[in-house]
């Protein structure tokens, strides 16, 4: 769908994706964004919205739809009344942040988690400066699909995670940091470094991250439901084959 001459909307992404449309608030006009949140009102009756500020919040309220507004993360999730709940999928979403200044961009990927379908869970606060801190983390870990690890400066605990775990991990670069190759940089350069394995988004780029988990831990959870048909990657073992 078209809307004059500023935004061609895609209305059948989620269909397509399994992942809802995403309306990024940053550098839109204020008139552009209200009408293209109140296109996908009318017609799929769901939207998300990210990086809105707060003050930004008033030129919405006015839509026929439902408004959840997360401040720490600054995402506004909007259903319109015909909109069906977001069914459940069993898929499980772990959320790490390494420091407190991490937890805005972790939230954004663990609400985005949650809006494909998937429970999350989260452990916040776990750095490396005080790595005792990862023990109270262990049944988190067992209970999850796919980790997202979100931590900016020298981004250390996604490689440690990816290092301590039998499951998929993300992680997530933040914009924490100063000095020499701060602002996230130093920490997207760890984690691409990173020897143990792990996938990589870019900084602050916690729609993404999220969004990805929950496409994996859907698969997985899928399998768990249905065992017969496929095995969750967690449960797959590599066996040598004896000479």
């Amino acid at each position: 769908m078209r809307l004059d001459d500023f935004a061609h909307l895609d209305f059948d992404r989620a269909q397509r994706t399994g992942v809802p449309e995403v309306v990024l608030a940053e550098g839109k006009a204020d008139a552009d964004l209200v009408a293209i949140v109140d296109a996908f009102v009318a017609g799929p009756g769901r939207v998300v919205v990210s990086r809105l500020a707060p003050e930004r919040l008033r030129l919405l309220e006015n839509l026929d739809a439902k408004l959840d507004y997360h401040e720490r993360a600054n995402l506004l999730e909007v259903s319109a009344p015909h909109a069906p709940p977001v069914p459940r999928t069993g898929g499980r979403v772990l959320v790490m942040a390494a420091g407190t200044a991490d937890a805005a961009v972790a939230e954004e990927a663990r609400l985005m988690a949650e809006a494909v379908g998937c429970d999350t869970r989260r452990v916040y606060d776990v750095g490396v400066a005080g790595l005792h801190r990862l023990q109270d983390a262990h049944d988190a870990w067992s209970w999850a699909d796919v980790i997202i690890v979100a931590a900016g400066r020298e981004g250390a605990l996604a490689p440690v995670v990816s290092g301590l775990v039998d499951r998929p991990v993300i992680g997530l670069p933040v914009s924490v940091g100063y000095g020499h190759a701060g602002q996230g940089e130093a920490a997207l350069s760890t984690m691409l470094q990173s020897c143990s394995p792990m996938a990589v988004v870019n900084i602050d780029a916690g729609v993404v991250a999220g969004m990805c988990a929950a496409q994996i831990a859907n698969r997985v959870a899928q399998a768990r439901h249905s065992p017969g048909e496929s095995t969750p990657p967690q449960e797959l073992v590599m066996r040598r084959e004896q000479p």
